[in-house]
């Protein structure tokens, strides 16, 4: 459970919403902490300026001062007097305005008498709580005669500011809270959406591993990462299938092919033990069938092991000059007998006499399977066609046939190994074909329509 993506997915999306609400509320807590003492201070400054204005006039006037504890239950924040020297008295003769001293030592009273404001925190005598506050001048006098009679000072204890911040981590509280419900029910929505395709195709592929390449894998209408997985394991599913029905097909087909030959020689050596073919003649015959069965499975083999070697580029291509009117001589040659045989109007074509560097057995073994098909499609009574010509610095080898034509579905899959059209023979002579024409840097290209025949042509490069 604690390990399937249905469970990570919305907890690691959960995860980073808390660690980006938690990283966002102590970015916030800064700030407004920032700008609570910036506004705090900005705060004692005016207060103090204005007391200080407001002291400074009463004195100049010899008025009355106003009590300190009006002023300080207006602004909420305690007044201090620091006098120029001991004993000083602000306002002498007069009612006495109540103000709280303190020493000059918690301040820098030699900046005080250049007229400088001055911002610091101190703890007040008698108390344990760190107090912020502004000192500010206290100059009495007329214009030519003004001096320095101390400073008056401003002040509110800290914790004020820690208290302001509070309603904002509470705020901040509820707003993560209420963050994570909605970033759980959207994980929750989000890791099912995503979580259900990956898990059908996992099980799909279980069903894969096992031989089941006919499972029905999910179709994910989204264009994303996932429905490309899905298409893509889709068309993987179905390639396994065919090329698993391929490989049926050509163990079929090479069981058949081999056991017809192996029955053949089995039944003339037999007869040749136990001396039923007594007549020379018979005796010969036998022989010959022999030897013709033995050449075909000879043939057989030879095409699954070129196909193996093609497959895993081991195949060895020799480096000759090579008579093409020469070769296509010799593999048109080699079918003669059978189209006189069927009735087929065999006919060759020579446009030219090119000398190629090849390797002149391949070649041989490439148009000899491109005249193989053509024969084996290509009904009784029907054509084949044999063609050389050179141009454009090509050599090309053409085999036309009046057979069935190929539809157009099936022209990419007749050049794959162990596939048939009619589930009969290996479905080796095409395949091999196609992968030595590439081997020797050429390519066999197809031309057909249903019911007319074929046109293969193999095309080389001509001698450089």
């Amino acid at each position: 459970m604690l390990r399937s993506l249905r469970f990570r997915l919305p907890a690691l999306f959960l995860a980073g919403i808390v660690v980006s609400g938690l990283v966002a509320a102590v970015v916030a807590f800064q700030l407004f902490q920032s700008y609570s003492l910036r506004r705090a201070k900005q705060e004692l400054r005016r207060e103090a300026t204005g007391v200080t204005r407001l002291y400074v006039d009463q004195a100049n006037s010899s008025n009355d001062p106003v009590p300190a504890s009006q002023l300080e239950h207006a602004t909420g924040d305690r007044i201090y007097y620091v006098p120029v020297s001991r004993g000083f008295d602000l306002f002498p003769g007069a009612r006495s305005a109540h103000l709280r001293t303190l020493s000059r030592s918690v301040l820098d009273f030699a900046a005080i008498k250049r007229g400088e404001t001055l911002q610091f925190e101190f703890t007040p005598p008698g108390t344990k709580k760190t107090y912020l506050a502004v000192a500010q001048p206290l100059i009495l006098g007329k214009a030519k005669t003004k001096s320095v009679f101390g400073a008056l000072v401003v002040a509110k204890p800290k914790d004020q500011l820690e208290n302001r911040v509070v309603p904002l981590l509470e705020r901040l509280g509820i707003a993560l809270l209420g963050g994570l419900l909605v970033a759980a029910i959207i994980g929750v929505y989000v890791s099912r959406r995503l979580a259900r395709p990956v898990l059908e195709l996992s099980r799909a592929a279980d069903e894969v591993s096992r031989g089941r390449y006919d499972v029905e894998v999910p179709r994910v209408q989204t264009a994303d990462e996932i429905g490309h997985l899905a298409n893509r394991f889709r068309e993987m599913a179905s390639r396994l299938s065919v090329a698993e029905q391929q490989e049926r097909n050509f163990l079929m087909s090479v069981s058949h092919e081999l056991r017809t030959p192996l029955t053949a020689i089995r039944g003339h050596v037999d007869a040749l033990r136990e001396g039923v073919a007594d007549d020379p003649a018979l005796r010969a015959a036998s022989l010959d069938v022999i030897a013709s069965e033995t050449a075909r499975l000879d043939r057989l083999v030879g095409d699954v092991l070129d196909l193996a070697k093609l497959e895993a580029n081991r195949f060895t291509l020799l480096q000759e000059e090579v008579d093409m009117e020469q070769l296509c001589d010799h593999a048109y040659a080699a079918f003669g007998e059978e189209a006189r045989r069927r009735g087929i109007e065999y006919r060759r074509r020579f446009d030219a006499a090119p000398t190629i560097l090849s390797d002149g057995d391949r070649v041989l073994q490439i148009i000899s399977n491109l005249l193989s098909n053509a024969f084996r499609w290509t009904p009784d009574g029907g054509r084949v066609e044999l063609e050389l010509a050179a141009e454009n610095g090509a050599v090309s080898v053409a085999v036309d046939d009046t057979g069935p034509g190929i539809a157009p579905r099936e022209r990419e899959r007749i050049f794959r190994p162990f596939w048939s059209r009619d589930n009969s023979g290996t479905g080796l002579g095409l395949a091999i074909a196609s992968e030595l024409a590439l081997a020797l840097g050429g390519r066999i290209d197809l031309e057909s329509e249903l019911g007319k025949g074929s046109r293969f042509e193999l095309v080389l490069p001509g001698r450089q």
